[in-house]
């Protein structure tokens, strides 16, 4: 499209769909995307949260529109990025519902159209990882736009990224061209593991009484206090790179027309969390701040938000038509009327949520698929194969779990005959199905599937669940699951893992492991 056509196209759009706040309107808005590194919910102090500070965050959230209820449909890093980057649920995604996968070059993502449509697009840090990208002629792809990874500094401790993310970022404003609208991806490393042990104590000043609450599926004792502290560090790195780049914008006067969307991928990198399918894992932080676009600022809105809704807004709200974008059907909804007016009161009322194959530590490179379905209420979980280990075999040291602390600590006092309630809770064989009452039980810890007295809840729940998922093409839904765990790994070395470390091939020397988590499988 010719960009006197394609101006004229966004003009009438934006006209048309009663968005105008004034002159600073006229113009497609700047998109800055901040995402965190695996980040549960409610950990920004906005929500409350007091043993952490995140003014960044909290600016976005005061100046803008505070969400309680985000959502990703798969909780791990690069299925939960792809689900952002298309609008698709992970399981409409083929490869791309798994993690450490070759990317489909059939499904393009909202930063390849911008950039198509005249934006200046770019990403510092993480984008859409881990696994391959590549388009039909095995070119790379830049999911996530150009690369501005150039500036570093020294960082705080040795596990801290030495990436200067705003520095970075404002590179990326000194490139863009005059009256250019951008999208640019901040993609922090923190506070992914690993941590450096101690740090929230000796560097952030915390203290492991200021924690209000140990979730009750890990011990509560001063080890984990200081780990829960050492990530609230890094989520901090990542908020004070985030308030740099606010100040920047508001410097150059960008900030006005800039749509700022903070976030993370999945939940914390602890046991029972991250890659797992309860709320701590797919329940994310969100707030968006757009000073000349959002009507009421200062709002906290309830209702369901999918991370599959992000690509829609975007291309709405740049005057794009979907249809015309080349990117496949979706299944997100444009966030518009949420941000545009406060009289929007339910964008959704539940989540569809799901995994299949996340890291190794299986027979044959199998995951273990969950789909699930979250109301106010409400979690149901089917587990599929409950024969399987969900965190990943124990002779391969329950690999959907990085290597912390914490895990060390649940291990142990098994290993030990102390208590295993712990262990059972993040690495134990599940039940096919799970029901929690998140009213009373929000962090899932009472399954209720086998009780008469919630029958019924469970029956209507697993059959809206079914129903959908059927619409969506879902393959597990068909009975065509098998074709997530046939998909290759994205490196060759990870291929057949469990196989080559059987036969003494390959011994556990990857990043996110620790040699004392490996168990006997009868142990």
């Amino acid at each position: 499209m010719a960009r006197r056509t394609f101006l004229g196209v966004c003009a009438a759009s934006i006209t048309g769909s009663a968005m105008m706040k004034g002159d600073s309107m006229k113009t497609r808005p700047n998109i800055l995307f901040a995402i965190a590194d695996d980040a549960s919910y409610p950990h920004m102090s906005a929500y409350g949260c007091t043993w952490l500070d995140t003014p960044g965050f909290d600016r976005v959230a005061r100046e803008g529109i505070l969400f309680s209820n985000a959502y990703t449909p798969n909780a791990k890093c690069a299925p939960s990025r792809a689900c952002l980057l298309t609008g698709r649920n992970s399981w409409q995604l083929e490869e791309a519902a798994n993690h450490i996968c070759y990317f489909p070059p059939k499904f393009k993502v909202y930063p390849e159209v911008l950039g198509e449509e005249g934006y200046h697009v770019g990403f510092t840090g993480k984008g859409w990882a881990p696994g391959v990208a590549v388009d039909e002629s095995g070119e790379p792809r830049q999911m996530t736009g150009k690369p501005y990874q150039q500036r570093r500094l020294t960082p705080p401790t040795e596990c801290v990224s030495p990436n200067d993310y705003a520095a970075n970022f404002a590179d990326f404003l000194d490139d863009k061209p005059t009256d250019t609208p951008f999208c640019f991806w901040y993609g922090g490393f923190e506070p992914h593991r690993p941590y450096e042990y101690g740090t929230g104590v000796r560097l952030g000043g915390k203290d492991p009484k200021d924690i209000d609450e140990v979730p009750g599926y890990w011990p509560d004792n001063e080890t984990v206090r200081k780990d829960m502290l050492d990530y609230a560090y890094e989520i901090e790195h990542f908020d004070n790179h985030l308030e740099q780049m606010l100040i920047l914008l508001e410097e150059r006067g960008e900030l006005d027309n800039t749509l700022v969307i903070v976030t993370a991928d999945n939940g914390m990198p602890f046991p029972r969390v991250k890659g797992q399918a309860y709320q701590a894992a797919n329940h994310l932080p969100l707030a968006m701040m757009w000073p000349a676009g959002i009507d009421t600022p200062g709002r906290t809105v309830d209702t369901f938000v999918s991370f599959t809704d992000l690509a829609p807004t975007y291309l709405e709200l740049a005057g794009i038509s979907w249809d015309a974008s080349g990117m496949a059907a979706h299944e997100g909804r444009s966030l518009r009327e949420l941000l545009t007016s406060e009289r929007v009161q339910h964008h959704r009322d539940h989540m569809l949520i799901g995994k299949e194959r996340h890291d190794i530590g299986r027979p044959n490179d199998e995951g273990y698929p969950i789909r699930g379905i979250v109301t106010d209420d409400w979690l149901y979980v089917r587990n599929f194969e409950p024969d399987r280990w969900p965190a990943g075999n124990p002779e391969t040291g329950y690999l959907n779990c990085d290597g912390s602390p914490t895990k060390t600590v649940i291990l142990d006092m098994r290993r030990d005959g102390v208590d295993t309630r712990y262990w059972q809770a993040s690495f134990g064989k599940r039940p096919e199905e799970e029901l929690y009452d998140l009213r009373h039980d929000p962090h899932c810890l009472n399954n209720l599937a086998a009780r008469t007295s919630v029958a019924a809840v469970k029956e209507r729940l697993n059959a809206q669940m079914t129903e959908e998922l059927q619409k969506q093409d879902d393959p597990r839904i068909q009975g065509n699951g098998h074709i997530f765990d046939e998909y290759l790994f994205a490196h060759e070395e990870l291929r057949g893992f469990y196989e080559k470390l059987k036969r003494g091939g390959m011994p556990p020397d990857l990043p996110w492991v620790n040699p004392s988590d490996f168990e006997p499988m009868d142990g």
